[in-house]
């Protein structure tokens, strides 16, 4: 396999010292610190800060202060696009350095971290940085009684909420650093990103890029840490105004009680089990390729991933066949390896949840069609593993997996798959896949996501809402909705 050599500048990255990035600087401190370990090889790549409460406690000191003087807010919309497009050409500029940082500290595929990851966030960046200028309210004809003959002026106009924190996962570090970061910097917020202990690197590096791209210090700052510790500080703080998580749903519902103490707004895109119902008359091969992408992307470690599969028994065997001689096919290795399709997961904690999840759908019956081993050696790796046998009451048909392990189950009535495919406490995702548009038209509404593709899974587009129902979220990601999770709405009303 061809080896990317890693660039000077991420070495020299690497090699420093780091602290949390506070008022447009590096501050140390004492405190423990935490491993960033490579997942190819175990080996820990440098270390990073976690922040002692009076860090975390000067950070949101500094966004409030950054918010309160206007230096970011008062600005003229223009002069908020600039800069922030102006930030979007550094990080297209460094896209390579970011990409590195990226698989170095995930583990996911080079590859997928230059056309995927930096694409997707330099795309979304300039997308976000349009709406600093198209921010509106309206205006009102009304109908007051009082006072007799008074006439009025009466509008609405949308306002920044104040100091944002967002709290990032770690499957996609640098991208959903970049959703949380943007809308709120294009409606005049100030931010705080608490990365994952796992990840922190882009997220660090990217609030470099922001200070030099005109960005005033304050306005964006980055606190490392654990999330019970700097995550569990910063969600119960009285002076955040807006708490944008993304994790697990156990998680979400406890950031979600610790925002309601201050009645802090907060938005949750949590976790899923996604189905991917393949009805008879599908394109096979069309949905074979759907379901290596929508569910092995990332390693399957996707909220949106497809990870139960209901495919028509008429044409079951044959999709089981097909997906199994694909997969059992991919490389495997290290994602600095251009060729690996298959990569290590984020730690050895997850390694061992994914395999236990195998272990545990083995032991209810599930048969394994392919994979469903560990590999031998450093890196955290884990054969992609197709099941089929699946009864929808195991365990691996319900629970997120969050790994590349892939469910199927045969249907014969279209009305049941439906209810199936409902029944589960999550309702992130979904995707149908049929070549009669007016079945999927009628089928669409009676499944229970937040998004739902036909013939295509995992696709998003920064105008298009993304986020769950159910307990896989609250609020939404992308385009006007999360322009609007970031405001708060003032009415005006003129006498004169």
């Amino acid at each position: 396999m061809s080896n990317v050599e890693i660039l000077p500048q991420v070495a020299a990255f690497l090699e420093r010292r780091h602290g949390c990035f506070i008022d447009g600087q590096w501050v140390l401190a004492e405190g423990d610190s935490i491993a960033v370990v490579n997942p190819a090889t175990g080996q820990t790549l440098c270390e990073t800060l976690d922040a002692p409460l009076e860090l975390v406690e000067r950070a949101v000191q500094s966004s409030h202060k950054a918010f309160k003087s206007g230096v970011w807010s008062s600005l003229r919309p223009a002069d908020r696009e600039r800069i922030l497009l102006n930030f979007t050409r550094l990080v297209e500029e460094h896209a390579e350095e970011l990409a590195q940082l990226e698989t170095l500290s995930q583990g996911k595929s080079i590859n997928m971290a230059r056309a995927l990851d930096l694409d997707a966030t330099v795309e979304f960046m300039r997308y976000m940085s349009g709406w600093a200028t198209k921010i509106e309210g309206q205006t009102f004809d009304v109908s007051i009684p009082l006072p007799p003959g008074a006439k009025f002026t009466a509008f609405t106009k949308r306002e920044p909420v104040g100091v944002v924190v967002g709290i990032v996962p770690w499957n996609f570090p640098l991208l959903i650093a970049a959703w949380k970061l943007m809308p709120a910097l294009a409606t005049g917020c100030t931010v705080i990103i608490k990365p994952a202990m796992e990840t922190p690197l882009t997220a660090m590096r990217l609030a470099e890029l922001a200070l030099e791209a005109g960005i005033p210090a304050g306005v964006f700052n980055v606190v490392t840490g654990g999330g019970a510790s700097v995550g569990g500080v910063l969600t119960a703080h009285p002076l955040v105004s807006k708490v944008s998580f993304t994790g697990s749903t156990a998680v979400g519902k406890s950031v979600g009680v610790a925002c309601m103490e201050n009645m802090t707004r907060f938005s949750l895109e949590l976790g899923g089990k996604n189905p991917m119902i393949v009805l008879a008359d599908a394109d096979i091969e069309k949905a074979v390729q759907g379901a290596i992408l929508g569910g092995l992307l990332n390693n399957g470690q996707v909220c949106a991933a497809a990870s139960r599969f209901y495919v028509h028994r008429s044409i079951h065997d044959q999709f089981v066949e097909a997906l199994a001689a694909a997969v059992s096919s991919m490389p495997i290795g290290a994602g600095m390896n251009c060729d690996a399709a298959i990569n290590p997961l984020v730690s050895r904690k997850q390694q061992q949840s994914v395999l236990k999840h195998i272990e545990l759908a083995r032991q209810q019956g599930a048969r394994v069609v392919t994979g469903g081993e560990l590999l031998e050696g450093d890196g955290f790796f884990v054969q992609p593993t197709i099941l089929a046998d699946i009864d929808h009451s195991m365990a691996v048909a319900r629970e997120e997996v969050f790994g590349p392990v892939l469910g199927v189950m045969p249907f014969d009535d279209e009305d049941a798959v439906i209810e199936l495919a409902n029944d589960n406490r999550y309702g992130l995702a979904a995707s149908l896949w049929t070549n009669n548009l007016g079945k999927a038209m009628n089928l669409v509404p009676r499944i229970e996501a937040g998004t739902v593709w036909v013939n295509a899974h995992v696709l998003l587009d920064p105008a298009m809402p993304f986020g769950g129902v159910k307990q896989s979220g609250m609020g939404r990601e992308f385009g006007r909705a999360v322009i609007e999770a970031y405001t708060e709405l003032k009415s005006v009303c003129i006498a004169h």
